[in-house]
């Protein structure tokens, strides 16, 4: 008997040693691709720049200085160590408006995604429960809005809205939401067929029950990962909106209204374009090496047994 209780008694403690939490699960195939890790380090230390801005940068990234315009960086000769990333045309500190330019790159991001992926994931949950002929008319509308570019997309509605960050974060959440719309709506057919839901409904689960605490959670997994690739793409098609002058204005320190202001200074001050172009690329590389890290740590058809 005694030999019973203890093997009973330890079973459940056995069993809850043996199965990892869900975050060690998540950490232990996200740390398998590297590159991935790499990205979230990155990530991570431009998160921590935005937040700490107004304490990194060493000058107001407005501020002027005529005695100072196009000063190179300190390795170049006429550079110095006040300014180490050299100055722009108005004399203004490159390392401060890079500085804050971060915050207003995860600004974009963040209200972009926040945007689009309500939206979306509201639409799409309304397809999925709806009837067939609704469910026509919304995917229509979605295909129609994904068929036209969206970049152009992105250019119209901005020019309707007027130039300005705001009108374009906005223009950028409605050309993102197909997406979100189109990714929740297959989920929530896949999970339909289920029978966890069967049982729900047939336990007098109420709709809005159904839709948002039995079928949502389990659709989280893929929009997840799209919501990472569609952080830098915001940040990409607001950069790109600011240099054609349709996004934030000057004498914002965005990234991308920092290239259009430097174009004309590309060849005899290449550092006025090459930096802010660097903090792109690095930014959106880093989110979509993490992105794919997310997908192969949350799709369950790709985990090893």
């Amino acid at each position: 008997m005694a030999d019973v209780s203890s093997s009973t008694n330890t079973t459940p403690t056995d069993a809850a040693t043996a199965r990892p939490g869900r975050f060690k699960e998540f950490w232990r195939y996200f740390k398998e691709n590297r590159g991935a890790v790499i990205g979230f380090y990155v990530f991570v230390f431009f998160l921590i720049v935005a937040i700490f801005a107004p304490l990194l940068a060493p000058f107001d990234p407005s501020s002027q200085n005529r005695a100072a315009t196009l000063v190179p960086p300190f390795w170049q000769s006429g550079g110095n160590w006040t300014y180490p990333l050299g100055t722009d045309p108005l004399g203004r500190d490159m390392l401060s408006r890079l500085i804050h330019g971060a915050r207003y790159s995860f600004l974009v991001g963040t209200v972009v995604v926040i945007l689009a992926a309500t939206g979306g994931i509201l639409t799409g949950l309304v397809a999925g429960f709806a009837p067939k002929w609704l469910d026509t008319i919304i995917m229509r509308i979605m295909d129609i809005i994904l068929s036209i570019p969206s970049l152009l997309l992105a250019l119209v509605l901005v020019a309707i809205l007027g130039p300005s960050l705001l009108n374009a974060m906005i223009a950028i959440a409605i050309v993102l939401q197909p997406h979100y719309v189109r990714l929740t709506r297959a989920a929530v057919m896949t999970e339909l067929s289920k029978d966890y839901v069967v049982s729900a409904k047939v336990a007098g689960a109420r709709l809005p029950r159904l839709m948002f605490v039995t079928v949502l959670p389990n659709c989280l997994a893929p929009i997840i990962v799209q919501a990472a690739l569609s952080f830098s793409n915001a940040i990409l098609d607001v950069a790109a909106l600011g240099f054609l002058g349709m996004g934030a204005q000057p004498p914002t320190p965005e990234w991308g209204t920092m290239l259009a202001e430097a174009r004309e200074f590309i060849l005899r001050a290449w550092w006025v374009v090459t930096f802010p172009g660097l903090a792109i690329l690095v930014t959106v590389l880093a989110i979509n090496l993490m992105g794919d890290g997310l997908r192969d740590a949350l799709d369950p058809k790709l985990k090893r047994s």
